[in-house]
């Protein structure tokens, strides 16, 4: 009898000691996987409800503050692409928001409302592809802006109400305020993994990528 309730106060160690070990190894792999996002400031670089563009389980976060208004975002937005096709399945891309121009709010807000109808990425192509034509700065046509969206099989009238919306007012605002406390001042401005790109360039961006890749992979 009193063997019995040795292995029985035995087995219920094991249990719990399995138990704790199963719970350490779980916690591992989350602060693994979660990486970045785990460090004290990560919320001032990706909000929830920021764009994610790529695989959602890459541990390099490739932060960038556009403006869909800035030709240098629009000339730059491929050239990224290719970099994250590079990486592919370890880095991502994070959009965040830096309305800086005149019209860039409205473009901002009229992404956001493509997106709650899936066509998020199209449309942010595709307003970089036609930018010269609404946002040139000498003789900016906005209102192509909708025209240029119609073509995506949008629902325009939903488009334009949900545009309205006071949770893309958060977003633009949540943003702003994240920008100014990250002093950034241009577009695009990049951070990989909370790091600031300081040298503006494709070559200097890959480099920083490949080097935060090797570091966290």
């Amino acid at each position: 009898m009193k063997n019995k309730k040795t292995l029985l106060i035995l087995a219920s160690f094991v249990i719990i000691g399995l138990f704790f070990l199963a719970k350490k190894i779980y916690n591992d792999s989350e602060n693994e996987r979660l990486g970045f996002l785990q460090t004290e400031n990560a919320s001032l670089f990706v909000r929830d409800y920021s764009p994610v563009y790529g695989d959602k389980n890459a541990k390099v976060f490739v932060v960038e503050f556009l403006d869909p208004e800035c030709e240098s975002c629009r000339l730059f937005y491929p050239q990224v692409k290719g970099l994250l096709k590079e990486f592919e399945g370890k880095a991502k891309l994070i959009v965040r928001y830096a309305p800086f121009h005149k019209n860039s709010q409205i473009a901002i807000r009229a992404l956001e409302a493509a997106r709650k109808q899936g066509k998020y990425w199209d449309s942010l192509e595709l307003l970089f592809e036609k930018q010269p034509m609404w946002g040139d700065h000498h003789n900016p046509r906005p209102e192509l802006i909708f025209e240029f969206l119609s073509t995506l099989s949008l629902d325009m009238k939903k488009l334009s109400d949900d545009m309205k919306s006071p949770d893309i007012e958060k977003i633009i605002k949540q943003d702003f305020s994240d920008l100014k406390e990250l002093g950034v001042r241009q577009t695009p401005t990049f951070f990989i993994n909370g790091k600031r790109l300081e040298r503006f360039g494709l070559t200097y961006l890959r480099d920083a990528i490949k080097a935060e890749v090797e570091q966290v992979y």
